[in-house]
């Protein structure tokens, strides 16, 4: 198995991965989901104690959720990550709270939508400097020869790669970056649950990675429900068929950048 792909798993079932992620991708529950009424007399109990731990189990095991939040898939998928994970159950926790018995009960029905913001949150990461190297345009990126990211729009940055790599996708790219020498190009993406547009989006990021290029490094930044160990889908792809690529979360990619 690729190191940073061994090196992501690890950290998403070891570590706070959630917490962590979040600052990366600072979802807003913006929605409220579903509760099974069966369940409900339990729901209370626990409300009224404040157990946020069991509140939220109890909450999870349901049908739907009551609050529309991209980090409650993973939490459905592995129940341990609850544990591991204060700062998210008690962010999840605090808006149950705020919203209360009677708006939990008033919203059940209220379907699940899919959070959309999540494509500009990674570019907006960068821009912190978490990763220690500046932010350049075109022109000052392509004269540097120290570490460099380059910022520009999709557009420019996929011009780029096709002149300069011979990437010749219809697929802007999220990442282009000269380190210790040498470029890099990657997709960024948070796959929140498995099937349907998320497995697209999984594929779509592979097809990146298998693109022809020369003399650039290619990355997958991919993060979310991919890490869970098991017999899903994506994490079966990246541990054994797609263990050459270098697929790995934002989490430890300045890591990845200055070993190179």
């Amino acid at each position: 198995m690729n190191h940073w792909t061994d090196l992501s798993i690890e950290f998403a079932s070891q570590r706070n991965y959630l917490d962590e992620l979040f600052k990366i991708y600072p979802v807003v529950p913006e929605g409220i989901r579903d509760i099974d009424s069966e369940k409900w007399d339990c729901v209370e109990n626990a409300f009224n104690k404040k157990d946020k731990t069991s509140l939220l189990k109890l909450l999870l095991a349901m049908e739907l959720f009551p609050i529309k939040d991209s980090y409650v898939a993973y939490l459905k998928r592995d129940p341990s990550a609850i544990t591991r994970n204060p700062a998210t159950v008690s962010r999840l926790y605090g808006r149950l709270k705020e919203m209360g018995l009677d708006e939990i009960w008033e919203r059940c029905s209220e379907p699940k939508e899919t959070n959309r913001q999540i494509g500009p949150m990674f570019r907006r990461w960068l821009k912190k400097g978490t990763l220690g190297a500046p932010l350049l345009s075109l022109d000052e990126f392509e004269k540097t020869k120290k570490n460099a990211i380059l910022d520009a729009g999709d557009s420019e940055m996929m011009s780029f790669a096709e002149r300069k790599f011979g990437y010749r996708r219809e697929k802007g790219l999220d990442f282009v970056a000269k380190f210790g020498g040498k470029y890099v190009i990657g997709e960024a993406k948070f796959l929140t649950d498995f099937g349907g547009h998320q497995n697209a989006q999984f594929a779509d990021a592979i097809t990146t990675l298998e693109a022809k290029t020369t003399r650039v490094i290619k990355i997958g930044i991919l993060d979310g429900v991919l890490y869970i160990r098991g017999k899903n889908k994506m994490y079966r792809e990246i541990t054994t068929k797609r263990a050459k690529h270098n697929i790995m979360s934002a989490l430890v990619l300045r890591e990845f950048l200055y070993q190179i």
